[in-house]
């Protein structure tokens, strides 16, 4: 497996395809998955000419489950030495839900040169739990509950949470059980201890600076019917927040629309990187 090793000892798990010598996507994936959340949107871009990376966050998919460090900084420490050690230059940063917060919290930190574009889907940000300076986030009891399923009941929580996550709760909707079970494959792969610490990494962060701060052309994507990061108080505040940012919504789509929706996700993905 193509691995590197932080200054803490933990292997980040990263796959690599593609000219080394094309510009790269890199590929950001959220709680509490893996980098093979991204398969249909790095094979086509791959069939682009691109160079895509992903990696699995430490305690997920194949990266070590490590005890420690599930926090947005340690997250972005993380990305940091990936993308050093691949030495990646005027890289596109695409992040979903988690990932999206770690890709605004990232792109500020990453040295001159790095990054050229920013996606944000179905992010995290601004900030999820509700607070006095949040009055629009979802109450911690929510969150409670999250960490309460993760810790004793992980294997049926993570199944049912699939039927929210792709909007298969809705009326006329084509369920896919593959799809389901290729959710809950990629989450019982990572560390229950990783998970659990992670629902307060992207709950709790507030973004807020973050999102004032990037300074790269930066496109944000919301479905209208997002169930597990509502979209009125995620996509459209953080679009407000990013200078010059572009907000697509779209009405409709849940949360998991870069699978369920892949082939207009990704066209809108691409025009805005050739754009």
């Amino acid at each position: 497996m193509t691995t590197i090793t932080t200054q803490d000892g933990t292997e980040i798990f990263y796959k690599d395809w593609g000219p080394k010598d094309a510009q790269p996507i890199v590929f950001h994936h959220g709680w509490p998955l893996s980098s093979d959340d991204w398969d249909g949107q790095m094979m086509f871009f791959l069939n682009k000419g691109y160079r895509v990376i992903a990696h699995d966050r430490r305690g997920h998919g194949r990266s070590t489950q490590s005890a420690t460090g599930h926090d947005m900084d340690t997250y972005v420490a993380d990305v940091i030495a990936l993308i050093d050690a691949l030495d990646l230059k005027n890289a596109i940063h695409i992040g979903h839900s988690t990932g999206g917060g770690e890709v605004a919290r990232y792109v500020t930190r990453a040295k001159p040169g790095r990054v050229a574009k920013a996606v944000l889907i179905s992010a995290v940000a601004p900030h999820m739990v509700k607070t006095e300076a949040n009055p629009g986030g979802l109450p911690i009891e929510v969150f409670d509950g999250v960490r309460e399923q993760t810790a004793n009941n992980r294997a049926q929580f993570y199944m049912d949470f699939t039927m929210p996550f792709y909007g298969y709760n809705r009326d006329g909707a084509e369920v896919k059980e593959g799809v389901r079970q290729n959710w809950w494959r990629q989450g019982m792969m990572g560390g229950a201890i990783a998970h659990y610490l992670g629902i307060a990494a992207f709950s709790e962060t507030d973004f807020t600076e973050d999102l004032k701060k990037i300074a790269v052309p930066t496109l944000v994507m919301h479905g209208e019917d997002d169930q597990v990061v509502p979209y009125a108080n995620a996509g459209p505040l953080s679009a407000k927040l990013i200078p010059g940012a572009v907000l697509k919504s779209y009405p409709g789509y849940p949360h998991g629309m870069p699978t369920t929706n892949a082939d207009r996700i990704n066209a809108d993905l691409f025009a805005f990187i050739k754009g």
